[in-house]
């Protein structure tokens, strides 16, 4: 008699695959796109292109837009769970840099900017309207689970406090801007071009400078006569 296999062995062989069925469809989709534009790819193509039926594609999916970027989603849920992670005590902002460089510096599970493609993919978001609004959704929700996570780390509340938010929004766009420095960056010949932790790295660089600079001349306003 075949001894009944653990519950847990199970659901994760069910969970591998669904990650394999979405990322598939995902795969699909940003083909599709960048192959035919946005207005041009139906949700039928891509289900066809992953093998999957289209009632199987709307159980994942809202749009093709929306599965276009999963990959942006599913980073952004990494950033966060790498930001739960960080010490305790250290500042926010350095968290949030901290949790950043760990999801790029990650081989295992490497960030979704180096698969195939994603360079012109972000690039086409510019020009998209509909995919830079889901885009902007996407990048939306994951800062707002990044704001309540450094709310907890600093146990406060973020609707009074605006320390959670203003932290998250200035990290965030740090990051936002050198991925569109990154996606601009025509060639791998361009200075841009280069890898995307550097050009990360030299963004928050510049943020703390430029911060340093400001609360330097806001301390010698406040000792003037």
């Amino acid at each position: 008699m075949k001894a009944t296999e653990p519950t847990s062995t199970t659901e994760d062989r069910r969970a591998r695959k669904a990650r394999r069925t979405r990322d598939a469809m995902a795969a699909a989709a940003v083909d599709l796109i960048l192959d035919h534009g946005l207005a041009a790819t139906t949700v039928e193509a891509i289900a066809e292109r992953a093998d999957v039926t289209r009632r199987t594609f709307s159980r994942y999916f809202t749009g093709k837009a929306d599965a276009a970027l999963d990959f942006v989603r599913g980073d952004g849920d990494r950033i966060n769970a790498l930001l739960r992670a960080r010490p305790a005590a250290e500042p926010p902002l350095l968290a949030y840099r901290g949790a950043v460089r760990d999801w790029l510096a990650d081989r295992e599970n490497p960030a979704w900017h180096v698969r195939p493609r994603m360079r012109r993919l972000l690039a086409v978001v510019d020009g998209e309207p509909a995919l830079f609004a889901a885009y902007e959704r996407i990048r939306v929700d994951a800062q707002e689970e990044s704001i309540r996570i450094i709310a907890d780390r600093l146990a406060t509340d973020d609707v009074d406090d605006l320390r959670p938010a203003v932290v998250v929004d200035a990290a965030a766009g740090v990051l936002s801007a050198a991925l569109r420095a990154w996606a601009r960056a025509g060639s791998r010949d361009d200075p841009r071009a280069a890898d995307l932790a550097t050009l990360v790295e030299r963004a928050y660089d510049a943020l703390i400078s430029e911060a340093a600079t400001a609360a330097a001349d806001r301390t010698t306003e406040v000792k003037a006569p």
